[in-house]
């Protein structure tokens, strides 16, 4: 990681890039400890985790025990102006997802992995 990133002010698209691939590697770690069966069934659960309503219900798990700074990064993250939306998902889920995964992106990029991996154990909690 370049020690000279100033994740504070890197565009919340950028971030939510980043947080996007770290979110489906937690999602893809979790699969395969729970060894759910062949490449082909845990590729399917994990396009169901990763999906924007999937990802707009994992924030409501997670929005009670996030910080203040944790809380403005996801607010960043979903307010951001977008050209569009996914066909299979409302406006309203996209922009959670999309703060979402900015605040893994931040969590991850600021050297905060164990948090990354807190916040997603409680997202996982059944």
């Amino acid at each position: 990681m370049d020690n000279n990133l100033d994740v504070t002010v890197m565009p919340s698209l950028n971030l939510a890039f980043i947080g996007d691939s770290v979110y489906e590697i937690l999602v893809r770690e979790h699969l395969c400890k729970l060894k759910v069966g062949k490449v082909g069934i845990m590729n399917k659960k994990k396009v169901d985790m990763v999906c924007c309503k999937a990802q707009a219900e994992a924030v409501k798990k997670i929005l009670p025990v996030l910080t203040e700074e944790e809380q403005g990064v996801y607010r960043r993250g979903r307010n951001v102006a977008v050209n569009s939306a996914s066909k299979s998902s409302s406006l309203a889920d996209y922009h959670a997802a999309t703060g979402l995964e900015a605040l893994f992106g931040y969590l991850y990029l600021s050297g905060k992995e164990s948090r990354c991996r807190e916040l997603f154990s409680i997202i996982t909690e059944e």
